[in-house]
């Protein structure tokens, strides 16, 4: 049987730690995609020559022609620019939003069958540009944010309880910023509500800092986050490849969901061989579904606010 095929349009440090996962739980090839001609390549042949050492049988190749994602299974999309000191958010909107155009349309040319993992930020409408543009149905595309803002979540309540962080079950809702919603109703430790273990002063205190968590890192590296995001991004890729039928907190297309309809939103998912195969809407409480209508709210206004900067370009 040939075996499956995993593209990676951006080959910087998430999309190459999310490769390097797939290729060490041997999901399939490795493609990875850059326009930095070099880094693609030798990323590839450094990945590849690990493989007699580690004893995995697949094959990495890795190039600047968008050609190489031909056929295609899965892509998982982390191309496009940070936000770098003295960028406006409109500026970064502009030129990812141009980037996605870009890719979109690739992946409709030369991947038409693939299942679509959007990371690039702003994560809601960069994945909402790529549905555009590729016309996918919503179960083949999706944005990597839940998963890690609820490790981060679960990593931070770990430490706090001196537990492993495997005891710690929870979810991060919403959009993919600083109003994400900790959805404290199913967040447990060892199946004890977490609100019975932890402090109402404390327990805002570790949600403030998952919602910065990923702002943390870039001041203590200068550069975003790659490992956990990287991982988190595995996980979805994995939960495909296998078709492993996991719930898992990611951004979806709602289509009346939790109220929503035609928006991209963190909420928990069926990932499996359909891709999403259902929204699984889980009961919320007052307080927590107010706070998610909010964040959804201004995943709508981050939306209308890319419309904005590429009708201004298309009219300049």
């Amino acid at each position: 049987m040939a075996r499956k095929k995993i593209a990676f349009i951006g080959a910087g440090n998430v999309g190459a730690t999310c490769a390097h996962l797939c290729f060490l739980r041997g999901l399939g090839d490795i493609v990875l995609y850059d326009i930095i001609d070099g880094l693609p390549q030798g990323k590839a042949l450094d990945m590849l020559e690990s493989a007699p050492v580690l004893g995995i049988d697949a094959n990495v190749t890795g190039g600047i022609d968008i050609k190489l994602i031909e056929g295609a299974d899965c892509c998982v999309v982390t191309s496009g620019s940070p936000r770098k000191p003295g960028m406006s958010r409109d500026d970064l909107l502009k030129i990812n939003a141009a980037v996605m155009t870009d890719v979109g349309a690739a992946i409709k040319k030369h991947a038409p069958g693939a299942f679509v993992i959007a990371v690039t930020n702003p994560l809601d409408a960069m994945v909402t540009q790529l549905k555009r543009v590729t016309g996918f149905a919503k179960a083949r595309i999706v944005g990597q944010a839940g998963v890690l803002d609820s490790a981060r979540y679960r990593t931070f309540l770990a430490s706090e309880l001196g537990v492993s962080v495997e005891s710690v079950s929870a979810m991060v809702l919403g959009g993919h910023g600083d109003d994400m919603v900790p959805i404290r109703s199913y967040t447990t430790v060892g199946g004890q509500p977490v609100e019975r273990l932890v402090g109402a002063k404390r327990l805002e205190e570790i949600e403030k800092r998952t919602r910065g968590g990923g702002g943390e890192i870039v001041q203590l590296m200068k550069t975003s986050s790659y490992y956990a995001a990287g991982a988190a991004a595995y996980k979805m890729v994995e939960a495909y490849m296998l078709d492993r039928k996991q719930v898992l907190p990611c951004a979806a297309f709602l289509d009346g969901e939790y109220g929503v309809k035609g928006l991209f939103a963190g909420v928990p998912v069926v990932i499996g061989a359909g891709g999403v195969e259902r929204v699984v809407e889980i009961q919320l409480s007052a307080a927590e579904k107010a706070a998610f209508d909010s964040s959804v709210a201004h995943v709508r206004e981050l939306v209308e606010a890319m419309d904005k900067v590429i009708a201004a370009g298309k009219q300049g």
